[in-house]
């Protein structure tokens, strides 16, 4: 019988999932000869030999029984000389680098996980760190490629005889050259202490929730980061912990035991109930029962609360361990700042804030957020991307020339590196406005550098030239001698979403906050065509008088005035608005000098939101604006008519309207004016003829102003974001994009 022999190179998600002991397996039942391993580029090599029937049963078996993380991309077939191996064994990785893969992201514990550490008979009986080669920590504890034990944090904890025997046990599916396992006498410890360092006595998981439910705040080390974790039934507490990480009004995330404990709480629709159960376990945003159960402090005046389940073991026995399976868990950092990743910076930076730490003696390698995603208008829309979605790239339909790095925005920022057809975001960093955290955007972009074994030709940032993001892409470009591209903030939020679904031409509504525009001024409500890397702005909201800048962001009120003053005399904006006297008379001077104005959604939305008292004072990001969101929950939409003349879209008749109908109920009039401003959008983008209409920046997230747009479409197709945010956090894939046309 004649032997054939192949030689096969898969890349995707195949390093960290079990995909090397699944190809053991496959190819035994098989009857295959050869081998697989780990190549230095992350794709995994396989070689097969055996007869046709045998190789046709092997191919039969990848393709059908592939591990449930595991995901193939691209896979390669070449037929070589027999070697006549004389069985299969998993070799040891090697450094050839041929094709790249997905760098694994951090994965939830999977159910089979879950019952060793719940049942008693169980050597992993409770054991916190539980984990397998279909789920835990794979990203966050790596130091480099490729994903094997001693390249990750894990090569602290040496296996122990027990769990020696199953990661060389090809019978053991799930432990069987796991890089990740490990059990309570070879793995991490848990330790809890106070804040000082003093040890705490008993079971530091039992004890925790004991501390927590008499009150006390206590920081809890996970996957990537940490977490501040505390009683959400306690108005005290919350209320304590506000005050203590100065975070007046910005919402707490929760996590829960179970879905039926989330049910209690919110609503939850099926697309809901397929992302919190998902691999990935995001934050998702739901909308709360009536009465809420859970303290009115954790998001102050909003509609819907960040819930998610558990994903480490660790999480689950904490919250098994609390009366009601359900605790605040914020992110474990300063103010501003990114999320601590190891107990040292929690007695540094949150002394004051927690009164214990629960840690573990693992090292977090790298940081990793929570992602946070919500359903609007039915659609699955991104907020945070990062743990259990980054560092997975995007393929896109064209192909960079050479590679790039695009360094997004600066708030909420993510950055990315390009190559090929391919955009690999790193995990969301956060406001880079801080030197520290800008650090971080350095860090990660340099990291997927070195791991991918690029060198950039061409470094792309945002034109805002007050943007630290901006200076950091110049420091880039000298560093590799790359060219430094600039690309308007909305043309890329536009080019994301065309990057999403593979356009390469169409029209974009942009409906955002500040953004630096092409005349200087401030953009934000934009309706952009474009072609490729050609673009032309051709609608845009009224312009008002932006005097101040970004004051007017935090201060609403100011931003009132201002968009009053277009239409009304100073002594009657004075009626209306409760500013001090002495800044409504600057405000009156220099706003006939005023050469600064701007477009932006996000401040008319603002301005809505002070009108109407819902908010009159920014303490976190959109404030204003998400409140005026959830005051519009079971509106009625009333009649309001939004012009368009001459390129504008005159909001200033909102204000006009508003003043006119100061008798109707708050939430009429909040959702007549999100759902009106959404029609008059999509109205003026109807005009230019579109084929289908791309809709982003951090307002397409809005279910009003979104169901606006869809509803009054005229059967033209709307496509948002699927696989980025709609905020800043997209827009660095915008400006890779950009760079397959450059």
């Amino acid at each position: 019988m004649r032997t054939y022999a192949y030689r096969i190179i898969v890349s995707g998600i195949v390093q960290g999932v079990g995909f090397r002991p699944f190809i053991y397996r496959i190819a035994h039942k098989a009857n295959v000869k050869g081998y697989v391993k780990n190549m230095g580029g992350s794709e995994v090599e396989i070689r097969i030999e055996g007869s046709s029937n045998e190789l046709g049963e092997f191919l039969r078996l990848l393709l059908s029984e592939l591990p449930p993380v595991a995901k193939i991309e691209n896979i390669k077939i070449e037929e070589t000389e027999p070697n006549l191996f004389p069985d299969f064994k998993i070799l040891p990785s090697g450094d050839e680098i041929r094709e790249p893969s997905i760098i694994p992201p951090d994965f939830s514990i999977c159910d089979e996980c879950l019952k060793e550490v719940l049942n008693p008979k169980d050597r992993r009986y409770k054991y916190p760190f539980n984990s397998c080669a279909y789920c835990g920590p794979r990203y966050s504890m790596m130091y480099k490629l490729p994903y094997d034990r001693e390249n990750t944090s894990m090569i602290d904890f040496p296996l122990c005889d027990e769990c020696k025997s199953e990661y060389y046990d090809p019978s053991n599916e799930r432990k069987f050259d796991a890089q990740g396992i490990s059990c309570p006498r070879c793995g991490p410890r848990l330790y809890l202490e106070g804040i000082d360092g003093d040890n705490v006595e008993g079971d530091p998981l039992m004890t925790s929730a004991k501390l927590i439910e008499e009150g006390y705040i206590i920081a809890v080390k996970g996957i990537g980061g940490f977490h501040i974790a505390a009683d959400p039934f306690n108005d005290d507490v919350v209320i304590k912990l506000r005050e203590r990480k100065n975070r007046p009004q910005q919402p707490f995330a929760v996590m829960a035991l179970d879905l039926l404990t989330i049910e209690k709480y919110t609503y939850v629709n099926e697309l809901e109930k397929e992302l919190l159960k998902s691999p990935q376990r995001p934050i998702v945003l739901l909308r709360k029962k009536e009465p809420y159960e859970l303290s009115k402090y954790l998001s102050p005046d909003l509609d819907r609360e960040g819930f998610f389940l558990f994903y480490t073991a660790l999480h689950y026995l904490l919250l098994d361990y609390v009366k009601n399976h359900v605790l605040i868990m914020t992110s474990g950092n300063k103010h501003g700042y990114p999320m601590c990743t190891d107990e040292k910076c929690i007695r540094e930076k949150l002394k004051g804030v927690v009164d214990y730490i629960l840690y573990h003696n693992r090292k977090i390698v790298n940081r990793v957020d929570d992602s946070v995603l919500r359903v609007s208008a039915n659609r699955i829309m991104f907020l945070r991307r990062s743990r259990g979605y980054a560092p997975m790239w995007i393929k896109l339909k064209r192909k960079v020339k050479e590679p790039i790095v695009a360094v997004g925005a600066e708030l909420q920022n993510v950055g990315a590196i390009a190559f090929d057809d391919k955009v690999v975001l790193t995990q969301y960093i956060g406001d880079t406005d801080e030197l520290e955290t800008l650090n971080e955007l350095d860090k990660y972009l340099s990291l997927l550098i070195s791991w991918y074994n690029i060198k950039p030709k061409l470094v792309i940032s945002d034109k805002n030239p007050a943007y630290q993001s901006t200076y950091l892409a110049s420091k880039i470009a000298e560093r590799f001698s790359a060219e430094l591209v600039q690309v308007q903030h909305h043309y890329a939020h536009v080019l994301s979403v065309a990057a999403d679904y593979g356009f390469e031409e169409g029209v974009g509504i942009v409906i955002d906050g500040i953004g630096y525009g092409d005349d200087s001024n401030g953009w934000g409500g934009e309706i952009i065509k474009f072609n490729g890397k050609n673009y032309e702005r051709k609608y845009h909201l009224k312009y008002v008088p932006y005097v101040g800048g970004d004051i007017n962001a935090i201060r609403p009120e100011r931003m009132l005035a201002l968009i009053l003053s277009t239409f009304m005399s100073w002594d009657e904006i004075r009626s209306i608005v409760k500013l001090d006297e002495r800044e409504l008379n600057i405000l009156e001077k220099v706003v006939k000098k005023s050469t600064l104005f701007t477009s932006s959604t996000g401040r008319v939305l603002d301005a809505v939101s002070a009108f109407l008292g819902i908010c009159k004072y920014r303490t976190y990001e959109g404030e204003p604006a998400i409140k005026l969101e959830a005051s519009a929950r079971g509106g009625k939409v009333l009649d309001l008519e939004i012009g368009i003349v001459d390129g504008e879209i005159n909001t200033i008749k909102i204000f006009e309207w508003l003043l006119e109908n100061r008798d109707k109920r708050i939430n009429d009039l909040a959702m007549s004016v999100q759902y009106r401003l959404g029609e008059a959008l999509v109205k003026a983008a109807l005009k230019l003829n579109p084929e289908r209409i791309f809709i982003s920046g951090g307002a397409a997230v809005n279910e009003y102003i979104l169901r606006g747009i869809i509803e009054n479409s005229q059967g033209i197709e709307i496509l948002t974001p699927r696989r980025v945010p709609a905020g800043d956090g997209g827009i660095a894939l915008g400006q890779a994009y950009h760079a397959t046309f450059y």
